[in-house]
This record gives C-alpha cells, sequence and structure tokens, in this order.
C-alpha cells in the first residue's frame, strides 16, 4: 500500500473514532441523571427595613 493512501486511511480512521469518542461521551453524560440542586447551607433572611 503506497504511503499517502495509508496517510490518507489513517487520518481518516482517526477522524472517525474522534467522532464516535465524543458521541459516546455525550451519550453517556445525557444518560447520566441530573444532580438536585439543594444547598448544604442555608441562611433565615434577617427583618427586612432598618
Amino acid at each position: 500500500m503506497p504511503r499517502p493512501l495509508a496517510a490518507v486511511l489513517t487520518v481518516a480512521l482517526a477522524a472517525v473514532l474522534a467522532v464516535g469518542a465524543a458521541l459516546g461521551v455525550v451519550a453517556l453524560l445525557e444518560a447520566t441523571p441530573d444532580q438536585p440542586n439543594t444547598p448544604l447551607i442555608t441562611y433565615e433572611q434577617a427583618g427586612q427595613g432598618s
């Protein structure tokens, strides 16, 4: 196999693998449930006005 053809095939395979990995990461991130947004510390509100 000539070198330019091997180089083109290698680049194409690397691009396909990169796109597949990116889509896999996105799928994994969308599959995880959202965490509840509850604060660890709450502060009581002081009286309004002065």
